[in-house]
C-alpha cells in the first residue's frame, strides 16, 4: 500500500493555480495523492479528490460542516502527511488532524500571508493572530513565504514544531520569459495596441485591498506627459465597474483597459513595458513575481510582499499606498528612459531566477517533505 498525502485549501482552484508540481513530486516518491476543497475540478496528479463545504469567511456555518467532513476524511484514509492552504483551510485542516497527529500524522501549514502584520488593523491582530498562534501547536511544520511573517512567527514564538521560510510557490521561468524588443512591438500590434504604447500590467480581483484605484489616478497625473500609456488591468471582482466610472471621470476612460478575467497572462506580460501594483496587503505576489520573470520592472505601493521582491533603483520601486504622485513619477521615468527601464528589468530578471523559479522552491519544499518522510520511518520503527 502506498503511502498518502492529503492536500487541502478553501478551493481546487487554489492547486491548480499553484501546487500542481508539489503534487507531482508526491507521485514521482511513490504517493497516493488527495485533495480537500471545494469545487470539482479535474486536477492532475490527484488519485482522490473531495468536495467539501468549506468557505472562504470564517463566519460561514457551513464550516462546521467542512469540519466533519475534513474529519472523517483524516480518520478514514490514514494520511502520512497533510499539507494545508488558506487561513481557512489551515484552520479545519489543523483542528481536525489532531488525533491523526498522535498516531504520526505529520501536518504540515502554508501561511500565504498572515492577515495580521505592519500596518494591518486592530481587528486583524485581534481576530487573526490568536487563531494562527493557537493553532501552531498542532502544526509539525509552519511555512511562511516572506521575511516578514518567518520573523513574526519566531518573534511572538509560535509552537510549531519547525517554522521554515519558503519563497512562494515559485514560478516557472520557461513559461514566463522576456522577449526581445522587435518581439515586444509585434506582440503589441497583433493585441491591438501601437508599437510605441506604453504598457503597464497589473493582474488582481477588484477589491478594497488591490486598490486599483490608486493607479487610475496615477494615471490620471501623467496623461498629458506620457499619452501613449495604456493601463491594463486583467481580473474581476465587485468593485470593477466603480473603477471604470472612475477611470471616465479623471479623463483616462480610453486608456485604461479592464481585460476581466485572464488565463493567459503568460502571452500577456511579454508585450507590456512595466508592471504595477497597488495593494495593501501581500503575502508573496506570484502576479509580481510572473513580471519579474517576464523582465518588467516593478513601480508597487508598500506592504511586506512587495518589499520581499521589490528593491528600490534596482529591479524597480515601492512607495507608500497613498503617495499617487511619486507612482506617477516613478511610471514617468521609465515610460521616457528605456536604459532604466531595461536595466531594472533585467536585474529583476536575474533576482526571480536566483530565488523564486519553481526548480528552487521545489528543492526547498521536497526537503521539509523528505525531513517527515524520514521522521515517520523512525516513529514507524520505534512502535514497533
Amino acid at each position: 500500500m502506498p503511502q498518502k498525502v492529503l492536500f487541502c485549501a478553501t478551493i481546487d482552484n487554489h492547486f491548480k493555480a499553484f501546487h500542481l508540481p508539489y503534487m507531482k513530486w508526491f507521485k514521482e516518491q511513490g504517493w497516493e495523492v488527495h485533495v480537500a476543497a471545494s469545487g470539482n475540478l479535474d486536477l492532475p496528479y490527484v488519485d482522490k479528490k473531495y468536495n467539501i463545504s468549506i468557505q472562504r469567511s470564517p463566519f460561514k456555518l457551513k464550516n462546521f460542516d467542512a469540519y466533519k467532513e475534513l474529519k472523517a476524511i483524516i480518520d478514514k484514509n490514514g494520511y502520512k502527511i497533510i499539507h494545508c492552504h488558506t487561513p481557512m483551510g489551515g484552520v479545519l485542516s489543523r483542528l481536525a488532524a489532531r488525533k491523526a497527529r498522535k498516531y504520526g500524522t505529520k501536518v504540515i501549514y502554508t501561511a500565504h500571508g498572515f492577515h495580521f502584520c505592519q500596518g494591518a488593523p486592530l481587528i486583524n491582530w485581534l481576530l487573526y493572530y490568536p487563531i494562527e498562534k493557537g493553532l501552531a501547536r498542532y502544526t509539525d511544520c509552519l511555512i511562511t513565504i516572506n521575511e516578514e511573517d518567518y520573523n513574526l512567527a519566531l518573534k511572538h514564538r509560535f509552537k510549531a514544531g519547525r517554522i521554515e521560510h519558503v519563497h512562494g510557490v515559485g514560478v516557472n521561468i520557461d513559461r514566463f520569459k522576456p522577449v526581445e524588443e522587435a518581439r515586444k512591438r509585434e506582440l503589441k500590434k497583433s493585441s491591438g495596441y501601437k508599437p510605441d504604447d506604453f504598457l503597464m500590467f497589473y493582474a488582481a480581483e477588484f477589491n478594497k485591498n488591490k486598490n486599483q484605484q490608486l493607479l487610475i489616478h496615477a494615471l490620471a497625473l501623467l496623461k498629458d506627459e506620457v499619452p501613449t500609456a495604456r493601463l491594463l488591468l486583467a481580473g474581476e471582482g465587485p468593485l470593477v465597474e466603480s473603477c471604470r466610472e472612475l477611470a471616465h471621470k479623471l479623463g483616462v476612460g480610453e486608456m485604461v483597459h479592464f481585460l476581466g478575467y485572464r488565463r493567459d497572462i503568460d502571452q500577456i506580460l511579454p508585450m507590456c513595458d512595466i508592471a504595477v501594483a497597488s495593494s495593501l496587503r501581500e503575502g508573496l505576489p506570484v502576479n509580481i513575481m510572473e513580471a519579474m520573470a517576464c523582465g518588467l520592472p516593478i513601480v508597487a505601493s508598500d506592504n511586506r510582499g512587495h518589499r520581499e521582491l521589490i528593491r528600490n533603483n534596482e529591479n524597480g520601486w515601492v512607495l507608500a499606498p497613498d503617495n499617487i504622485s511619486g507612482m506617477a513619477d516613478r511610471i514617468k521615468v521609465l515610460a521616457q528612459n528605456d536604459n532604466v527601464k531595461i536595466k531594472l528589468g533585467t536585474t529583476g530578471r536575474n533576482i526571480l531566477e536566483r530565488k523564486y523559479a519553481i526548480d528552487k522552491v521545489l528543492d526547498k519544499k521536497s526537503s521539509i517533505y523528505a525531513l517527515f518522510m524520514e521522521e515517520m520511518e523512525e516513529f514507524k520503527w520505534a512502535i514497533h
